[in-house]
């Protein structure tokens, strides 16, 4: 970690592209490991986990596996583009049982490898999104101290269910986000998983940016969407107005 910080420093130092922070804060509760393609066999187990009781199979493709091939194609597709490579930082925390930092703020050429993601136990999304805002602010002081510009930041928020952290961290996370939001400090994109989404507690996290449900699992449109929003931002300038392709949603959201 030490050594990751260092080079994190040092690529500030080395690179004054202005840079565009991404957040990743991604659901990783149990609930992630249901089936969502392939051929299955029935195991006749069940277990009980992330607040429901799940049939235990062989086989088949999960949503974490999906997500999982998302996030690597985004990984990619910034890799691959010469302007975005040298500014976008990607920064991947994730939520279940417990919240981590699978990657904290730093471009491809630092961090070249998409974090592995693994799924266990119910979801703390208020205590993953506090964390979140954390190392953001941790990241735009550093910025500031080296000199270095950037843009809004963004925080992709993804999650599958219903929060069941604690309820005093949900809200103040909700209350952190919408500040920002409000003083035009951060940009979420809020994105439920499925039909058991909560599309409710999503919403309370943008005020200005509805929440949009994936089309079934097409988490890779989703982040084919994302990279080219983050190209677009690259090619202009911190303080521009940048227009998204709205059309571009309709491949992977709907309201």
């Amino acid at each position: 970690m030490e050594k990751n910080q260092l080079m994190r420093m040092e690529d500030l130092l080395d690179n004054p592209s202005p840079r565009i922070p991404i957040c990743l804060c991604l659901d990783t509760s149990s609930s992630m490991l249901r089936v969502v393609g392939g051929t299955t066999i029935d195991t006749g187990r069940k277990v009980y986990q992330d607040g429901k009781q799940w049939n235990i199979v062989e086989g088949g493709i999960s949503a974490l596996q999906e997500l999982q091939e998302g996030v690597n194609h985004f990984y990619e597709a910034i890799a691959e583009d010469e302007v975005a490579r040298f500014g976008a930082e990607i920064c991947v925390v994730t939520f279940d049982s417990s919240v981590r930092t699978l990657t904290d703020y730093a471009t491809i050429d630092v961090q070249p490898a998409p974090p592995e993601l693994e799924a266990d136990g119910i979801t703390q999304l208020g205590e993953g999104v506090n964390l979140a805002l954390d190392l953001l602010e941790e990241r735009k002081n550093e910025y500031k101290e080296a000199g270095v510009d950037y843009f809004q930041p963004w925080l992709v928020l993804m999650t599958d269910g219903e929060p069941n952290g604690d309820d005093y961290e949900l809200q103040r996370a909700i209350n952190r986000a919408t500040e920002l939001v409000n003083n035009r400090k951060l940009t979420v994109f809020p994105i439920g998983i499925g039909n058991e989404a909560d599309m409710d507690v999503l919403a309370s996290f943008s005020p200005t940016r509805p929440p949009l449900r994936l089309k079934g699992t097409n988490f890779k449109e989703f982040f084919e969407w994302l990279s080219q929003s983050v190209s677009t931002v690259s090619q202009s300038m911190p303080g521009d107005k940048i227009q998204l392709n709205v059309e571009g949603i309709k491949t992977w959201g709907e309201i």
